[in-house]
Formats: C-alpha cells, sequence, structure tokens
C-alpha cells in the first residue's frame, strides 16, 4: 500500500517543474494570445496549437530522481557538483550520473538509519562542524577573511553545515552498523596478500605518534557575569511574556544545530547528553518553567521542557559561550613555553607534566598520548590526515623526541580554544607493507574489502525493494549498482 501511495506521489511531483522568469512570461503571453483569438477549433479542426515546451537550460529546478518518498533535485546535484570542483573531487565518472547515485545511496542509509533509530548528538554535530570549519581558517589565514570570502559570519556557516553534518555522521554510524559483525582470520589476510601482485602491495603513509598537553586560557570572571546576567534576562523576558524561548533562542543561542529550530532538539535519552546538562533537564516537569542557569563543557544554558517521552526527553534551550581573551590566550602560551623549556631541560619529564598539568581529560590519563579511533578499535598511531590539522602542522617539520612551542587550536572534545604543545613519540616513514611489519595495515585491506562488499550487496538489496523512479535522461547512466533502472 505504501509503494502504490508513493508511486502516485511521485508522477506527481515529476509533473512539477519549476519554470524560469523567461518560461513564464512566454507561457503566459501564449495565454492571453489564444484568449485574444477566436476559438480555432471551431473554425478550422485542422489547426494544432504546438505545445510550448521550454528547453532544459531555463528550468530553474526540477525533481530528477525519487527514492522511496525523498526527490533528488536537480540544484543538489549542482551543489554538489560545485562543491567538487572547489575541493578537487574527482568523480570517477560523468559528474551528471555519479552525483545522483551517490545522492540516491544516502538517501538509502538515511532511511535506514531512521527506522534503526540512529542517534547523534549535537555535541558530534558540533565537533564535527568546529573542525571544518577551523580547516578553512586556516586555508584562509583568519577568521576575517574566511567570512569575507563566504560572505557569511561564523554563525551562518555553523547554521547552513548542520543538516550536511549530522546527516554525514548518521550515514556513517549506520555503515558502522552495518558492517559490525564482518571479522576477518589471520589466514584470510595471509591468502590475500599471497594472490597479490608484487606492485599492488599497498603502500603504507607515515604514521606518527603524538602527546599532547593542553591548557584551557582563563576566562575572565566579568565575561562569565555577563553571560550569566544575559541568560537570567532571557528567563525574565519569556516568564512576563515579552518573548518567546524559541524566538531568543533562534537570535542569541550559540548552539548552531538546536538554534536554527528554535533551541529545540529532537527526543533525546539520558546517556547521549552532557551530564550536567541531563541531570537538570531529566528534572523539568513544568513546560511553563525555565531551569536554572546550568554550566556544561560547551558553555552555559537554560532549559525548557516540552516532553517526556519513557526514557527520552525533548526540549529546548540556549546555549551561550563565555569569550576567551586575547591577553588568556597569551598567558597560556607564556606558561606553556615556559613548561616546554623545563622538559627540554629534563627537569621534569613530558608523560609526568602530561598527566598532571594537562586539561585535556582524552589524553592525560595516558601521559598525554593521542588516540585514534578505527573500526578495530583505539590506536596510538596517526596518518598526518588523521591528526587535527593544527597538530599536523606543527608535527609535520618535528623530529622524534623534539616539543614543539606553544600553539593555539581548538579542542576536539567541546571545540574550545585551548593553547597546547606537543612531543613527536615515534615517526615510521611510509613504505611498502610487509606481512611481517604490518600485519594490522594489511588486515585493514582486507577488512575493508570485505566490509565494501557486504554494504554494496546491501545497497543493491535496499535498491530492489525500494520505489525509485528518475528522469528518462539518466536511464542510460553506468551507474555503480545495479538496479536502479527498471
Amino acid at each position: 500500500m505504501k509503494k502504490t501511495i508513493y508511486t502516485i506521489a511521485a508522477m506527481l511531483v515529476f509533473g512539477l517543474t519549476a519554470m524560469s522568469g523567461v518560461e513564464q512570461a512566454s507561457r503566459a503571453t501564449s495565454s492571453q494570445a489564444e484568449a485574444a483569438a477566436p476559438d480555432q477549433s471551431t473554425t478550422n479542426d485542422s489547426v494544432v496549437k504546438p505545445e510550448v515546451v521550454a528547453p532544459e537550460s531555463s528550468v530553474v529546478d526540477e525533481v530528477i530522481w525519487v527514492v522511496g518518498d525523498e526527490p533528488i533535485l536537480k540544484s543538489d546535484v549542482e551543489a554538489m557538483r560545485m562543491q567538487g570542483l572547489a575541493e578537487g573531487v574527482t568523480w570517477g565518472g560523468d559528474p551528471e550520473c555519479v552525483i545522483p547515485e551517490q545522492l540516491a545511496v544516502q538517501k538509502l542509509f538515511l532511511h535506514q538509519a531512521a527506522i534503526d533509530s540512529i542517534e547523534v548528538t549535537e555535541s558530534e554535530i558540533s565537533a564535527g562542524i568546529d573542525q571544518q570549519i577551523n580547516r578553512w581558517i586556516q586555508i584562509a589565514g583568519s577568521q576575517e577573511k574566511l567570512e569575507e570570502y563566504r560572505k557569511q559570519t561564523l554563525k551562518e556557516m555553523r547554521a547552513d553545515m548542520h543538516d550536511e553534518f549530522k546527516n554525514q555522521q548518521l550515514i556513517e554510524k549506520m555503515r558502522k552498523k552495518l558492517v559490525e559483525d564482518v571479522k576477518v582470520t589471520p589466514a584470510d589476510v595471509r591468502t590475500y596478500f599471497r594472490n597479490m601482485p608484487a606492485d599492488s602491495v599497498p603502500f603504507v603513509p607515515t604514521e606518527v605518534e603524538v602527546q599532547i598537553i593542553e591548557h584551557r586560557p582563563r576566562i575572565k570572571q566579568e565575561e562569565v557575569n555577563r553571560v550569566k546576567n544575559q541568560l537570567r534576562d532571557f528567563t525574565d523576558r519569556v516568564t512576563k511574556g515579552e518573548s518567546s524561548f524559541a524566538a531568543l533562542a533562534r537570535l542569541y543561542s550559540e548552539d548552531p544545530g538546536s538554534a536554527r529550530q528554535g533551541g529545540e532538539m529532537d527526543y533525546v535519552g539520558r546517556s547521549l547528553l552532557d551530564p550536567a546538562f541531563a541531570n537538570v533537564a531529566f528534572n523539568l516537569t513544568d513546560p511553563n518553567k525555565i531551569s536554572k542557569i546550568v554550566e556544561t563543557e560547551f558553555g552555559y544554558h537554560i532549559i525548557q521542557l516540552i516532553d517526556k517521552r519513557g526514557d527520552k526527553i525533548k526540549v529546548r534551550h540556549i546555549l551561550l559561550k563565555p569569550k576567551v581573551s586575547q591577553d588568556e590566550i597569551d598567558a597560556s602560551m607564556s606558561r606553556l613555553d615556559s613548561l616546554a623549556a623545563d622538559i627540554r631541560a629534563g627537569q621534569l619529564t613530558f608523560d609526568y607534566a602530561a598527566t598532571i598539568l594537562s586539561d585535556d581529560k582524552d589524553t592525560k590519563n595516558n601521559k598525554g598520548l593521542m588516540s585514534n579511533p578505527t573500526n578495530d578499535g583505539m590506536t596510538s598511531r596517526f596518518q598526518m590526515k588523521d591528526l587535527p590539522t593544527e597538530v599536523a602542522r606543527v608535527v609535520d617539520t618535528m623530529k622524534v623526541g623534539q616539543i614543539s612551542a606553544p600553539f593555539e587550536m581548538v579542542s576536539r572534545s567541546n571545540g574550545k580554544t585551548v593553547v597546547a604543545i606537543v612531543k613527536l613519540k615515534s615517526r615510521v616513514e611510509g613504505h611498502k607493507a610487509t606481512i611481517t611489519e604490518d600485519f594490522q595495515v594489511m588486515k585493514d585491506v582486507v577488512l575493508a574489502k570485505e566490509r565494501e562488499k557486504v554494504l554494496t550487496d546491501w545497497v543493491v538489496d535496499k535498491i530492489k525493494h525500494t520505489y525509485v523512479r528518475m528522469k528518462d535522461r539518466y536511464k542510460n547512466c553506468n551507474f555503480q549498482y545495479q538496479g536502479w533502472v527498471r
């Protein structure tokens, strides 16, 4: 029954195409002419009025594919193509065929993620957005230059990026779930590489191990007071009926994910929230009241209850982040510069300093050693591309055992500005993989191939059971997956 509804909806959607101003004017003129002219159907049955068909180049936008009940627009393809050009992406085929298929596959994964109740937290989304923006800032040279180039403020960029990053993370979690049970044995690895031609043996990129000490610049009390007073003012305005919580969230909240939704978060369990936030949110009982000010690692919040459903809660919140002053950043730089000098002089070890003095909760209990999450768990080895941008730039020119000068970076855990020093613990230069030295690398190659096969089989099977319709001009494409054309 659902498929029939999808089919009817899709046929209606395919019949509606946005018209350009030229086409609209043309059709309006034709209509006026027809109204003014005599009814030729009664005077000359042999006269047939030609159908006015707008050239494809004049179409502003149109639905080119439908997958399930989700449309793919021509503008979606063009936006992805332009982004690819900006980032130097090579499509491995005709972009007009490759891109719609990629978008269609994404919709299959997103649909399954919704069925399986896959969730991502706002903190995960914010962290991903902050990392991307930080990379852009490094390329542009400064925040001001980036904003000038993109003609947007950072807040506007974050708002525009939110949904895309949320979908990316949902897709990635769904893919991981589908292949979580795929395993390979040592015998599988040896057999695979025994039959591999010598010139096909993978090249292992340079890998490094890095220790880090982070120092979080102090936020001045007057800045904390400013933020708290602003949140108290928001509470008063809502309580007095001068404004709605949602309106204030849209205007002032610094959580890019929920601000555009009036501060509203979707139903979420306690485990996916910051503990301090969860403790206050889950104790709210009256939707007409606003919580006390809550401090989390992300900043300061006020919260309004919307609904409770079992062990999940739906709330609105407003987040404000105290700003770190430049003089406090400079003070942290000076402190870490002195600490690095003491370590170089042998007055204490990097391991000890990281354990006692670092503000990075993710590494301090491991003597500052950074951890890299992989499909098989955590490892201390990083390829340069997997390191935070600021760390990779510093480590790239360092020698093993060397300690860096202090530098400013954005913390991966909460998106806050921190100052850091790093020590290059080890470096393994790039080389051809060998079964004795790089078994894990070779295992990852075989495992990746097995997982990709599982994902390919899943997509092909999913296509069979999903309504798909596309414009005729796409039916001759050489698609990666079979079954799109019916």
